[in-house]
């Protein structure tokens, strides 16, 4: 295999961040249009993530989030967001980095895009012999069976709309 000096892989992933940001964009400008909302997989101890340390011992490792209901103060920039939002009645404030995003999904469309995120341990530069992870963008219709499935998860931050968001893992959208 020869060796990916331009490096594709990442100006993919640049390129997708991208998506996401200019869709939080128009979201903090004009508000989520239709049923569209987002499940957002971010690493907590990524460099620049903030959040209280209340939620940081609760999800050492990583946290999805649901913009949908019950979020206020969504601010976009050229590196990343902040938003406002409410666990167990107590409301925080997010700030989250691009690059310390994992995954990005919309049921309403069933739009998903994974990312890969290199955390301050890993070496910044890989060996050229390593494969890179996989991108993937899923934008097709599921199969009943599995729309079923991410049916239910769907619900949850419906329900926690009172009580206030509630933190699922994208795992549960993904094809097995």
């Amino acid at each position: 295999m020869a060796d990916d000096h331009i490096r594709y892989d990442i100006l993919a992933q640049e390129a997708l961040r991208g998506v996401m940001r200019k869709v939080l964009a128009e979201v903090a400008r004009t508000g989520l249009p239709g049923n569209h909302h987002f499940f957002i997989t971010f690493l907590t101890g990524a460099p620049g993530v903030r959040v209280s340390s209340r939620l940081r011992e609760r999800y050492p490792e990583q946290m999805t989030i649901v913009i949908q209901f019950q979020y206020w103060d969504l601010k976009v920039t050229d590196t990343g967001f902040e938003v406002g939002l409410s666990f167990s009645d107590v409301p925080e404030k997010l700030e989250i980095p691009f690059s310390a995003v994992r995954g990005f999904y919309d049921p309403s469309v069933n739009f998903e895009l994974e990312f890969d995120v290199k955390t301050e341990a890993q070496p910044e530069e890989e060996p050229a012999q390593s494969a890179p992870e996989p991108l993937t963008i899923v934008s097709e219709k599921k199969p009943k069976a599995e729309k079923k499935a991410a049916a239910e998860p769907e619900k949850k931050p419906a329900a926690a709309d009172a009580k206030g968001a509630e933190v699922v893992s994208l795992d549960a959208f993904r094809k097995k």
